[in-house]
């Protein structure tokens, strides 16, 4: 596999959400907002490029019997400093987000990454899953946030989409929303896939 077919498998073809189904808690938690969406998107690609990238150069001096416990300090620390930028320059975002930039930590994205890919392939192809991954996680969100604040709230990015007459669809912004809207498109992708 080619490095640009490297770095579109997680658009489509492997997209973590869709097709692989991982990553859901923090999914259907936050993306009740495009906002969110775009924050925990790209807290999550931050810290899976850099942790593919040291777990990828460290793969050979850490010893089988410690591996996982190795890659999650390294996720962790990752983890840290997103959550610390966070809360210092995008403080609205942070407060959104509460509990799941912590819990990056146990993404099973970011985990089976390092474990299935960046464990088993140089610092380049690692780099670039990472990234890859990283954006298909973050379209995924950005999707499901998208629908589900025009239906919820009539808006997206906070900006009027439809008329003033539209009466905003409550369901869409809860949890059941998130568990709809995730459904169908998951549905959808399967079907383009089975094609």
């Amino acid at each position: 596999m080619n490095l640009f077919q490297e770095f579109t498998k997680g658009f489509v073809k492997e997209n973590p959400v869709f097709i692989m189904a991982l990553g859901l808690c923090p999914t259907l938690a936050v993306t009740s907002s495009v906002e969110n969406a775009i924050g925990m998107g790209l807290a999550a690609t931050f810290v899976l490029v850099f942790s593919n990238m040291i777990i990828s150069l460290i793969k050979n001096l850490i010893p089988a019997k410690i591996r996982i416990p190795a890659y999650i300090v390294v996720i962790a620390s990752f983890v840290t400093i997103v959550d610390m930028v966070m809360h210092a320059y995008f403080p609205a975002v942070h407060k959104n987000l509460g509990l799941f930039i912590p819990l990056i930590v146990v993404n099973c994205i970011i985990l089976g990454r390092a474990e299935a890919f960046a464990s088993k392939n140089n610092l380049t192809r690692s780099l670039v899953d990472g990234f890859g991954m990283g954006f298909g996680f973050t379209l995924a969100l950005v999707v499901i946030g998208g629908i589900r604040e025009v239906l919820g709230a009539g808006q997206f990015l906070g900006f009027n989409v439809l008329p003033e007459t539209y009466k905003p669809m409550l369901v869409a912004i809860l949890a059941p929303g998130a568990f709809l809207v995730m459904g169908l498109l998951m549905g959808l992708m399967n079907l383009k896939k089975n094609k």
